[in-house]
């Protein structure tokens, strides 16, 4: 049996290996027998050998905490528009847009009608100037007993409409309803001192008549001043003053009557 055991173990390599110092022995007879033999071990370190070295990767240790991963990347902190501090901050009324020596500079073309209008400045879409002068215009005929808010919003917001589409088949540019609106509420200005006049005295004599008609050619001629120069419209005045001179025609029977 000794000469089979080594010729078994010479014929075939196997990772196993005979230690008979250190593995226990088993008899299961329990007389010596020929059972009775030691049992080798498996040897578990040879088993790495048979991987290539390109597939092995190399385990990185883990750094984090448990249940707190590792943060991979920084979050980039919120850079503020206009600085840190309230000082770098544009003003309030720059950001609404209201400029109130663009509002000066109109008031002044609507009251000198022969003063040359800037187009750069008429062109812009400024409604602050048109809805104090609709309010006020309001106001001065609630001091003489006509309560027209409702009137003037709506006569107002179908003019502008009206002078938008008319304006816009007129000019070769063309133009918003915001720059419509803001004209035609600037030139509102001189229909409040009729409506001024209108709460000291009467305005249907002949008098009042008069100076009616004169409030509507001013208001005309100033808003189709400022169209003109705005939209490039030379030598077609006298055809956008004459809607105009409609629209404030009907702001002045309000007055009036």
């Amino acid at each position: 049996m000794s000469g089979f055991d080594n010729l078994n173990t010479e014929f075939y390599q196997t990772s196993y290996s005979i230690d008979d110092q250190s593995q226990p022995s088993y008899d299961y007879g329990g007389s010596g027998g020929p059972y009775s033999k030691q049992y080798a071990g498996y040897d578990y370190s040879q088993q790495g050998r048979f991987v290539p070295a390109d597939m092995m990767q190399p385990q990185q240790p883990y750094t984090g905490q448990i249940f707190q991963p590792t943060q991979t990347y920084t979050p980039a902190t919120p850079q503020p528009f206009y600085g840190n501090n309230f000082e770098d901050e544009p003003p309030l009324l720059e950001e609404l847009g209201i400029n109130f020596d663009h509002i000066w500079q109109k008031t002044l073309t609507v009251l000198h009608p022969l003063k040359v209008a800037d187009g750069s400045i008429m062109n812009e879409t400024d409604l602050a100037g048109p809805m104090v002068f609709c309010l006020a215009f309001g106001a001065t005929l609630l001091l003489a007993g006509k309560i027209q808010f409702g009137y003037v919003y709506g006569i107002s917001a179908i003019g502008c409409l009206g002078m938008f589409c008319l304006l816009n088949l007129m000019s070769m540019t063309g133009v918003s309803f915001g720059c419509v609106a803001s004209v035609l509420g600037y030139c509102l200005l001189p229909m409040i001192l009729l409506s001024s006049f209108a709460v000291i005295f009467s305005l249907q004599g002949m008098v009042g008549i008069i100076l009616t008609a004169g409030i509507i050619g001013w208001c005309s001629f100033s808003a189709s001043k400022i169209f003109i120069s705005a939209l490039a419209m030379e030598g077609q005045q006298l055809l956008v003053a004459y809607p105009c001179a409609l629209l404030y025609g009907v702001f002045a029977l309000i007055s009036v009557f």
